[in-house]
């Protein structure tokens, strides 16, 4: 594989791009879905805990695809989720779970919060954990987009750059990260019993208990939680509390289906349910990539074959070019969904609408936010004229300049964009 590279010119038409983000957000008409948000909204707002930049994570607003939308007959709105601080969906479930975790006592000011992540949730992490008092530590597969492991090292988190292995390894980046919270924990409980000793005693317990210790952790450390975003519920419970209600006043519960890719599962599994109960007509539905086996078990009923099963495949094969979304095991998030179906996506389907939607939106979003808008489309397409579609714009393309974005990495694929219009959409 050739190495990663960013560009120049890939540089300055991400800059002229986000430029056009904002023109599009500024000249186009805005209808009832961008401040219909409710009393709701504003009464969660006024309680936040924290303030300041916490203060400006969620709420975002709902936009029309005007592309999408006039190519359909339907209402393909979108929430723009790389409006948040940390410029990702994932700004929500950080908050969420550092609050729960410090109100149950699992992590404290100046403790370390850890994570196992391919990019935003971990960037959503470093973004948020100074304004609570702590750092943050982040074990990241060596194959992501290197544009994201520059992000965390900026943000000041300590990033661990690990190989890709099955998720049954003890040596996967998730299970490294879970980890690093136990070591920070002990190395935390040590420090507390030698501050406990008198001077004499401390000098001797000292070299006695950290002798030969080769912590990544400062000897100040408070202790270690890890976030673990698959697993953790308040990752659903943030969108179950935040994005469903958000939506459902946006759109006035004038909505007809809701649709998103699943990685973690919390986004899907949190709005599905919250819409479903809001009003049991409105579908919801999955989009997922090549490599993922959530599609299968959401219509089949099956996960995977035994030979696909993770921790028995013989190495890491290319699945797809999207990265964060798609996955081969059930998350307790993801069972939390109400799913009515589920749609597969192509990388060259992703691709392909990033570059459409660049072309005729003005929107610049990342891989796992083309696959979303592709999967609004296909549910369009099943539905028929006239309903309104709701989807995630997770995150913008700044990200993915090394991969998603670079001709040169795509071409290695036979990935090379091409279509003029929305001729690329396959059926299924």
């Amino acid at each position: 594989m050739a190495p990663l590279r960013n560009t120049g010119g890939a540089i300055v038409a991400a800059a002229i791009s986000m430029a056009a983000i904002l023109t599009y957000l500024l000249q186009n008409p805005r209808p009832k879905y961008y401040y219909s948000v409710g009393k709701f909204l504003s009464s969660k707002k006024k309680k936040s805990r924290n303030g300041g930049l916490i203060d400006a994570i969620g709420n975002t607003p709902l936009i029309r695809i005007n592309s999408l939308s006039e190519a359909t007959g339907c209402e393909i709105l979108a929430k723009a989720e790389f409006l948040n601080p940390g410029g990702s969906v994932k700004d929500r479930v950080a908050v969420k779970i550092i609050e729960e975790a410090l109100d149950s006592g699992e992590l404290v000011r100046g403790g370390v919060v850890t994570e196992g992540s391919a990019g935003s949730t971990a960037i959503s992490l470093a973004t948020v954990a100074p304004a609570y008092g702590c750092k943050c530590h982040v074990v990241i597969p060596d194959d992501a987009a290197i544009e994201k492991a520059q992000i965390l090292e900026a943000l000041g988190a300590t990033v661990e750059r690990v190989r890709p292995v099955s998720i049954t390894h003890k040596d996967h980046f998730v299970n490294i990260a879970r980890r690093r919270a136990k070591e920070a924990k002990e190395l935390a409980l040590k420090q507390t019993k030698i501050d406990q000793l008198d001077a004499e005693d401390s000098e001797k317990t000292s070299n006695h208990i950290l002798q030969g210790d080769q912590s990544v952790f400062p000897d100040d450390c408070k202790g270690g939680f890890f976030a673990d975003q698959f697993e953790n519920l308040a990752n659903f419970r943030a969108h179950y509390e935040g994005t469903g209600p958000e939506i459902w006043e946006q759109t006035s519960g004038e909505l007809d289906a809701f649709v998103a890719a699943a990685g973690t599962g919390g986004t899907v599994a949190g709005v599905s349910l919250f819409l479903q109960e809001k009003n049991p007509k409105i579908k919801s539905f999955l989009v997922d990539p090549p490599g993922s086996g959530l599609f299968n078990k959401v219509t089949r009923g099956v996960m995977y074959t035994h030979e696909e099963a993770e921790g028995r495949r013989l190495k890491n094969p290319f699945d797809t070019i999207t990265e964060g979304v798609g996955i081969n095991r059930l998350t307790k998030n993801f069972m939390m969904a109400k799913l009515d179906g589920a749609f597969r996506c192509t990388d060259m389907e992703a691709i392909e609408m990033s570059r459409f939607l660049l072309k005729n939106d003005g929107l610049f979003v990342g891989s796992s936010s083309a696959l979303n808008c592709v999967g609004a489309v296909k549910a369009a397409k099943k539905m028929g004229p006239g309903h309104t579609i709701v989807t995630i714009l997770c995150d913008s393309g700044m990200r993915h300049l090394s991969k998603f974005y670079n001709a040169q990495y795509l071409s290695q694929y036979g990935l090379t964009p091409s279509a003029t219009g929305l001729d690329f959409m396959c059926v299924s």
